[in-house]
């Protein structure tokens, strides 16, 4: 049950600040700020996974990710946003939006540069990134544009074609996924970044995934659109399948001795030199 996982990812790591963006309990976030700054940090800010249904940011962000992204000097924010059935995928992917302007407009009280923030997401998260990268609608939305955004990050999403993933993805997950995206063929395609990504986008994507062979599909197809579009686009491929490479990808991120990290950190450092 991919898209289910990361609900198991340890404590919530200390040391961070409170902000709600909204009037739903489930509408908040947790910032960690930049150490050592000199001036604005650029901003990573994580959605996490759960189906669309589960999950929270206390326990799906990882341990290693609030304190290597500061130690690399950029701030970092983990979001929680309103859950599937008691809100629509379009409200999640508004909610994460939402938090973006909240951080942007407390950009200069937690020391961040709001024109280099770029957003992570992992499983479920992965698509509702890639969907707040591909429709600007949600991003509008929130008074922001894809401009706001200097790239995204999807960490082994497996639903960006919906209608796709509803055909050919694993049976245990077509609940899921029936709960989440409903059974109107035009809303699942609009709910699909890869069906999106015709221009604009936000301008750079940086695609993870392990071994899962529908995750590698997709992923694949969302790149292959991605360029299509105009957005320079780089995929990264890593041991690990089914559910276990589908969660150390996600629990693992941010630890010096895990490749993943390394690649994230050198697209990091591009990206945000090059605003």
């Amino acid at each position: 049950m991919a898209e289910r996982m990361g609900a198991d990812e340890g404590p919530k790591v200390p040391g961070s600040e409170a902000i709600s963006y909204g009037s739903n309990a489930l509408q908040s976030l947790d910032v960690w700020r930049a150490k050592d700054a000199k001036g604005p940090a650029p901003l990573v800010v994580f959605v996490h996974g759960g189906g669309w249904q589960h999950g929270s940011k206390d326990n799906a962000t990882g341990r290693f990710k609030p304190v290597h992204y500061p130690g690399e000097g950029y701030a970092f924010a983990s979001i929680n946003y309103r859950l599937v059935p008691g809100a629509t995928v379009e409200q999640q992917a508004a909610d994460v939006a939402a938090a973006v302007r909240a951080l942007v407009d407390r950009a200069d009280g937690l020391g961040i540069d709001p024109r280099r923030i770029v957003l992570m997401g992992h499983s479920a998260g992965a698509h509702l990134v890639a969907l707040v990268g591909t429709d600007e609608r949600y991003l509008r939305g929130a008074g922001l544009s894809f401009a706001s955004i200097a790239g995204v990050i999807p960490i082994d999403g497996a639903a960006y074609d919906v209608p796709a993933q509803m055909k050919d993805g694993p049976a245990i997950m077509q609940a899921t996924y029936r709960q989440a995206f409903g059974a109107d063929p035009a809303r699942q395609r609009t709910l699909s970044p890869t069906l999106q990504a015709a221009a604009p986008n936000a301008p750079q994507f940086l695609l993870l995934h392990v071994h899962r062979p529908d995750g590698v599909r997709q992923a694949e197809a969302l790149g292959e659109a991605l360029t299509a579009g105009g957005s320079k686009v780089e995929r990264a491929s890593f041991p690990g399948e089914g559910l276990q490479g589908h969660a150390e990808i996600n629990r693992r991120l941010g630890d010096p001795a895990y490749a993943p990290t390394a690649t994230v950190d050198a697209w990091l450092k591009r990206v945000f030199s090059a605003r």
